[in-house]
């Protein structure tokens, strides 16, 4: 039955397009040698679906989805094995703080997890960085030092290698557990991670580039899934000079995308903003910069409500005399 679950789950997902990777991220602050705080959490790509409780030891479930098939006898083994790591992972730190000669404070970046590929097939990852920069990582059982780390990358992988009980740990959760749950937590979440919903388009100009010159800022804000295609346009010709924004998570779990375009006053009639979004089933949105929608909000806005002052106050008139 499980692998007919999991074979389900592949065929469901294999032109599915959302998160294909299930991701562990640690930061670990060390303040001092006597001091140290240690945060964990949990991504599908760029979704947070869980986060470590810290002070009691637990993992936060964000979704009502994300534990998966994972079971309660499951999930409080594994909050008690990260417990266990934490404080472990800590206390040998702290102890060769000296030895590998860092300067306190510092912080040690961990991140670890499964990827689902094209065709099926799963891959396990195992990276760790020290003040940002790649320490070490883990292929095929063996601790790869980063050339960034130096020589203390090196000794630190010899260390780690003396530990074997831990890596056949780690080995067990990156190549058994992971995989499983990431397909569990696809399937249980298919629901949302598979929906389809509309962006919304506005335009607005930004700070005046120079002298003569228009900023054209196009919004796109609201949709899901991620990718998205915005462009600049004259006519069906894409305008170069395009500059995108980072793509920014909202609170829904929807998207935000700015796309701006740096063109001189003159030139500014006749352009239009293209956005192009699966959920959008091929019409796509097209917002055009130029007089005539200007003339058209200023009538709405202005003309027509003082037209209708007007005929109000001409009533009242007639009626006071």
């Amino acid at each position: 039955m499980p692998c007919l679950f999991f074979l389900l789950v592949l065929l469901l997902f294999t032109a599915f397009q959302g998160p294909t990777s299930f991701r562990v991220i640690q930061i670990s602050s060390f303040a001092n040698s006597t001091w140290a705080h240690n945060q964990g959490s949990g991504w599908l790509d760029d979704l947070q679906i869980q986060g470590w409780n810290s002070d009691s030891g637990t993992a936060i479930f964000l979704k009502p989805w994300s534990k998966g098939n994972i079971s309660d006898e499951e999930v409080a083994e594994l909050e008690e094995l990260f417990q266990v790591y934490f404080f472990l992972f800590t206390q040998e730190i702290q102890g060769y703080a000296s030895e590998f000669q860092l300067e306190y404070p510092f912080q040690i970046q961990g991140i670890a997890g499964c990827e689902l590929h094209a065709g099926g097939s799963i891959v396990s990852f195992l990276r760790g960085a020290l003040g940002g920069l790649d320490f070490l990582s883990f292929e095929n059982d063996t601790c790869v030092p980063a050339p960034e780390g130096g020589i203390r990358s090196r000794i630190f992988c010899a260390l780690i290698m003396q530990y074997k009980i831990a890596i056949y740990i780690v080995k067990k959760l990156l190549v058994e557990i992971c995989p499983r749950y990431l397909l569990s937590v696809l399937y249980s979440g298919k629901a949302e991670l598979q929906r389809q919903v509309k962006p919304e388009a506005w335009l607005s100009s930004g700070p005046s580039p120079g002298p003569g010159r228009l900023l054209l800022v196009c919004h796109v804000s609201g949709f899901y899934p991620k990718p998205v295609w915005v462009r600049w346009m004259l006519g069906e010709q894409e305008q170069p000079g395009i500059q995108h924004s980072d793509l920014l998570p909202n609170a829904d779990w929807t998207w935000y995308l700015r796309a701006t375009l740096d063109v001189a006053a003159g030139e500014a009639a006749g352009l239009s903003c293209r956005v192009k979004h699966s959920s959008l089933e091929g019409q796509d949105i097209i917002l055009h910069w130029g007089h005539p929608i200007s003339i058209g909000f200023i009538f709405l806005a202005i003309i027509v409500p003082s037209l209708i002052l007007l005929v109000c106050l001409a009533l009242w008139y007639k009626r006071r005399w």
